[in-house]
């Protein structure tokens, strides 16, 4: 072999060996790349797992306490003293009292008829709280 010849083995063997150089150095980069990128994306996953975990568990607490208040509102409405056909009945009492009143004073009872007057007013305020119930239950 030639000078010539054996330098231009050593410049392919070496040019080759650089392009090979290159190629391991692009595809170990591209590697990195990629695997930085497959890391964000699991790192991403767990983090909305943990979010999504979250959320159910807060919609099970949700629902768990709906679910407490509607049977806390039908024991409320179950217990309520006085219910909305008491209306008619306390205005009826309210009339049977300004009729008592009326006779306590034509008997010169003041003080009688004065009582008489306070517990129609009485009567008349708990039908007046009664009357909107009974409307919001027609509606």
């Amino acid at each position: 072999m030639t000078a010539i010849q054996i330098c231009a083995l050593i410049g392919l063997i070496t040019a080759a060996a650089l392009l090979y150089w290159a190629g391991y150095r692009g595809g170990l980069i591209d590697g990195r790349f990629e695997g930085e990128e497959e890391e964000g994306k699991r790192n991403e996953r767990a983090s909305n797992a943990k979010t999504i975990n979250e959320l159910e568990a807060s919609l099970r607490f949700i629902r768990a306490d709906h679910l407490q208040l509607a049977q806390l509102c039908k024991k409320l409405k179950a217990s309520q003293a006085l219910s909305p056909d008491n209306h008619q009945n306390l205005l009826a009492i309210a009339e049977k009292l300004k009729l008592a009143a009326d006779t306590f004073r034509a008997v010169n009872s003041h003080c009688q008829a004065t009582q008489a007057l306070d517990l129609r007013n009485k009567a008349l305020n708990m039908a007046a709280l009664l009357k909107p119930v009974a409307q919001e239950d027609a509606a």
